[in-house]
């Protein structure tokens, strides 16, 4: 082959893979059209009133199953920016929510009043409660208790019932939460393991 033809068949060659590669990439979908898709929190719903019948829309925890009105004074509600909305029983796993849904910024996140009056705790917007860090109090879901107050002031008088209590903001309760997640993960695991055992050993 002499050397013009090896220039028009490599560069009509490179065309065609030019051509090959663009429509594959017009092809492909961006990594967060496919996670709405197929991703793990597709099971969202759009809800433009996630407040009205809370517990009736969202009954239960979807990353550990348990029921988020017994667990009134630690559950929390993510309004993200496409109104779609994910109800959980704790902080925990709000944590979870908002690592799966990356792409969807919050627009509110609710969370029960630890302080209310009442046995269900009404919500509250995270962005103006404090968060008690008690690591002498379990927690829903975690060793270490991260309670939301609506007032300041019951805050601060939980805070005072043991030492070592830490008052913050919902950005450090989530870190605090991401911190937490592995031992708290282990724990949890072992914990349904052995309930898992004993319900199998009582049915036989």
């Amino acid at each position: 082959m002499n050397r013009r033809d090896f220039i028009l068949t490599t560069s009509t060659g490179a065309i065609f893979a030019a051509g090959a590669a663009k429509a594959e990439s017009a092809k492909m979908q961006m990594p967060w059209d496919w996670t709405d898709e197929n991703g793990l929190a597709r099971f969202l719903q759009v809800d433009t009133a996630p407040l009205e019948n809370e517990f009736e829309k969202y009954p239960r925890c979807p990353y550990c199953g348990m029921m988020r009105k017994m667990w009134s004074h630690t559950r929390h509600l993510i309004v993200y920016d496409d109104d779609t909305v994910d109800g959980t029983c704790s902080i925990h796993c709000a944590a979870i929510s908002l690592s799966l849904n990356m792409d969807r910024g919050p627009k509110v996140i609710y969370a029960g009043d630890a302080g209310a009056e009442g046995e269900v705790k009404p919500l509250a917007d995270t962005a103006e409660m404090t968060y008690v860090i008690n690591s002498k109090k379990m927690g829903t879901m975690t060793k270490v208790s991260k309670w939301a107050f609506a007032d300041a002031a019951k805050a601060e008088a939980a805070a005072a019932e043991a030492e070592g209590t830490a008052m913050v903001g919902f950005d450090d309760a989530l870190r605090l939460a991401f911190a937490d997640m592995a031992e708290d993960t282990i724990a949890i695991r072992k914990r349904r393991a052995e309930k898992r055992a004993k319900a199998a050993a009582a049915a036989d």
